[in-house]
């Protein structure tokens, strides 16, 4: 595989640059580029941008509305993106739900439920993970029970993902106890101003309002809700989580992170010496861009791959591993730069040792906590090695 960019993929890269040097509001780049917490007003005003640019849902296909990307062209825009420090794209609509209707959905489906996420009419959450239920999926215990031309929903949700700003969550539900674990769940939409739903925050360790919980008492929705085969639901977040894998990997968000390091390593001195003429942290910041280089030409075979299957692999367990091992060690080798000036402090603390920290390193401590969740939520790490175990010896 040829690795060098071609004369059509390097004008699209020019393309992006001059794209985000132009639309890409400088408020919302200053608070990606420091870590701090972007408003709903925001996210929508990004994705507003992209989507009348057409380059919103960039997995998509022409047909519903995407841009009909190569794999290329996907790894450029990423990568420009966050060198630009543009948003992250929420993913829930746009990267889960989106790719799942088009494989699973009916048309009736993707023709009223489409178009509102490329919109925002409509902003989507994800409801898998239980209480008792993480990695651990299939033990999922909120049940559908069906009544007529309704299921009836009761159970409980959690760590749902800015789910403070959704107005639909899609759901894995239990609608039979017979046979495995797997083979009783179903794939349920669900609106989420419907009686019977309470939403309630769970604060992280760094402050931050990210994720909730999400309780369901005798909720009803239709029939119609349901995606695919009932019963058939496990199949579906499977393909789901593969896409979502492939999205926490974070390779351009960890481009960007090594390149922040750098500076810090540059800057900052011990004694009389840089950072980086430490030869320990030197050999710790080496390492980490040689995985991250091994992890780039992986991510983009992979991409290749899902092209011609249709859909990620198991592949995307080892991105998952790689990526989200890497980033951590990056913020780590950021947060052991900044000593003790990594003040564990959100950043509009207006004392305190952020004062003499060096500029754009206030959240560092905040940014460093909410990335210990990437290597557990996606499916854990270990339980990525042990798929990609089974799958290496067919079992």
């Amino acid at each position: 595989m040829d690795l060098n960019f071609t004369d059509q993929e390097r004008a699209f890269q020019s393309e992006v640059q001059t794209f985000l040097a132009d639309n890409l509001p400088d408020d919302i780049a200053a608070k990606v580029r420091l870590g701090d917490g972007l408003t709903k007003d925001m996210m929508d005003l990004w994705h507003s941008i992209l989507n009348a640019k057409g380059w919103l849902a960039t997995t998509w296909t022409k047909a519903f509305g995407g841009p009909g990307w190569t794999p290329v062209q996907k790894h450029i825009f990423e990568e420009e993106c966050c060198r630009a420090y543009a948003p992250r794209i929420v993913p829930f609509g746009l990267n889960m739900l989106g790719p799942v209707l088009q494989k699973f959905g009916t048309a009736e489906q993707q023709e009223s439920i489409l178009p509102r996420i490329l919109s925002g009419e409509d902003w989507w959450c994800q409801g898998y993970s239980e209480p008792g239920a993480g990695s651990d999926l299939a033990s999922l215990k909120t049940r559908a029970i069906r009544e007529g031309d309704e299921y009836i929903i009761n159970g409980q949700k959690t760590w749902t993902t800015l789910g403070q700003h959704a107005n639909k969550i899609f759901c894995l539900v239990r609608t039979s106890s017979e046979g495995k674990p797997q083979e009783g769940i179903s794939f349920v939409l669900v609106d989420l101003d419907t009686p019977g739903i309470d939403m309630r925050p769970i604060r992280l360790i760094e402050g931050g309002h990210e994720v909730n919980e999400v309780f369901f008492t005798d909720v009803r929705v239709p029939i119609s809700n349901l995606v695919g085969e009932e019963n058939k639901g496990w199949t579906i977040a499977k393909f789901l989580l593969s896409h979502e894998r492939t999205g926490i990997a974070g390779v351009g968000f960890s481009m960007q992170a090594l390149e922040e390091v750098k500076v810090l390593a540059h800057t900052i001195r011990r004694g009389a010496k840089r950072l980086i003429d430490d030869p320990l942290f030197a050999a710790r910041l080496a390492k980490v861009e040689i995985d991250l280089e091994a992890m780039k030409i992986t991510n983009l075979r992979m991409l290749f791959q899902a092209q011609k299957q249709g859909a990620p692999g198991p592949e995307t367990s080892m991105l998952k591993i790689k990526g989200t091992v890497i980033n951590q060690e990056l913020r780590d080798l950021a947060r052991r730069a900044l000593g003790p000036l990594a003040a564990p402090f959100p950043g509009h603390v207006s004392d305190g040792n952020i004062l003499f920290g060096p500029a754009d390193t206030a959240f560092n401590a905040a940014r460093y906590f909410n990335n210990r969740k990437t290597s557990i939520f996606g499916g854990s790490n270990e339980i990525q090695r042990n798929i990609l175990t089974k799958t290496m010896l067919e079992l």
